[in-house]
């Protein structure tokens, strides 16, 4: 009896591994293809009119949007932002930033009230808001957003630099009644090859997903929402980039993506804090999954299907990888395919283990990749148990090139 569970434990552990990984990518490209209701098909292939800094009488009518960025200690990157924002293709009366300092300790409130005043920025409405004490970055969406007035909000990291016409693409998709959210792509600068495959992956993932009924989750590089949607997060929400839109989605409303909106990452990171940050998003991912539980609500369709399939099962996932693990090691003496089956993961595992523990990177593009997927699913399993036993508190703290935590959660 103990030998049949085991075997049935391990072979469902397995073929999860596998459906998470490889076929549920691959149903989703088989699915996406088949017809699609016109609404959804609209989200995604509808043509955005061409702008080009050309005014014309029709801007009246066009949704004012606002632009929060909480910050914390981002001096070094927060007047490149503010310039960035002054050269969208964008009616300036249109256009409120809100950037909202969270007890920071160096100059970013003074570089950007000074940076504001430059002739190419003049034309921008900037407010510069200092809260006194460092209370996190859900408290600072929550006191700050009663304050916006914009149609539209846009969030968005201080060191992530948008295309020039992200906002006229935005207000065009938010013309459809029934998007609550918009997603643009993530794209990093300086990027390892093993982390750049991994966003594209993700990227075609979140693409697919949206065309089944509605993108899951954000980046906080940059994601848009209509402003009269946002309902104030839980104080210990830790992945807010994704609760937040869900939250949306969860009341009726479909998060689209425009993959020619595009928010570029200039903060580069090393291993040791993308480990780190990692190990937060994994907590997040657990307390996501418990707090949305009604999107798995089999009558939501395609988005319940995409969130079992996707975040659900990511939550699961080290368990699934280590109970094949061990299960396999089990089942090895009496059964060939066990036996191999061991024989990878042990391989893979360890080589992971051992090129980290020295610091090596390996060469091949698939290596890389696995080192990334496995060091990503070990901070996964630390994070979940990290939350599950009260350690994680949910509260930000920055990732520079000096150090070791992290504000940007990346948390797709």
């Amino acid at each position: 009896m103990a030998h049949e569970i085991t075997f049935w434990l391990t072979t469902a552990s397995i073929i999860l591994v596998i459906y998470h990984h490889v076929g549920y990518p691959l149903l989703l490209k088989i699915l996406v293809r088949k017809p699609l209701t016109s609404a959804v098909k609209g989200a995604t292939t509808q043509t955005t009119p061409v702008r080009g800094y050309r005014s014309s009488a029709n801007d009246i009518d066009l949704p004012t949007i606002s632009v929060l960025m909480p910050a914390y200690n981002e001096e070094k990157w927060i007047a490149d932002k503010i310039r960035n924002l002054a050269a969208l293709d964008y009616p300036s009366n249109k256009v409120h930033v809100v950037l909202a300092c969270d007890g920071c300790t160096d100059m970013t409130a003074d570089i950007a009230r000074q940076t504001a005043e430059e002739a190419l920025c003049k034309h921008l409405n900037v407010t510069v808001i200092e809260y006194e004490h460092n209370t996190g970055k859900v408290a600072v969406i929550n006191n700050t957003m009663p304050l916006i007035q914009g149609d539209i909000v846009a969030l968005s990291d201080i060191s992530a630099l948008v295309s020039i016409d992200a906002f006229y693409i935005a207000a065009h998709h938010f013309s459809d009644a029934n998007v609550g959210v918009l997603n643009s792509r993530y794209c990093l600068i300086n990027a390892a090859e093993g982390e750049q495959k991994y966003w594209d992956y993700q990227s075609t993932i979140q693409r697919n997903e949206a065309q089944l009924g509605s993108s899951l989750g954000a980046h906080g590089a940059l994601y848009f929402i209509r402003r009269e949607l946002f309902t104030p997060l839980a104080p210990d929400t830790i992945n807010d980039d994704f609760v937040l839109p869900m939250q949306i989605v969860k009341k009726g409303f479909r998060a689209d993506i425009n993959e020619t909106i595009q928010a570029v990452e200039l903060e580069p990171t090393n291993a040791h804090q993308d480990f780190r940050r990692r190990l937060r998003i994994g907590a997040g991912n657990c307390q996501q999954l418990m707090r949305l539980l009604p999107l798995l609500n089999p009558l939501r369709g395609g988005i319940a299907f995409t969130f079992a399939s996707g975040k659900g099962l990511r939550v699961l996932m080290p368990f699934f990888m280590v109970t094949a693990l061990l299960g396999s090691a089990l089942l090895a003496p009496s059964n060939n395919f066990f036996a191999l089956a061991m024989t990878g993961q042990i391989t893979i595992y360890l080589a992971v283990g051992l090129c980290r523990v020295a610091g090596y990177q390996p060469k091949g593009s698939i290596a890389k990749a696995l080192q990334y997927l496995v060091t990503g699913h070990t901070a996964n399993l630390i994070g979940t148990l990290r939350y599950i036993t009260g350690l994680e508190t949910g509260r930000w703290t920055r990732v520079s090139e000096d150090s070791k935590t992290s504000n940007k959660d990346r948390s797709l």
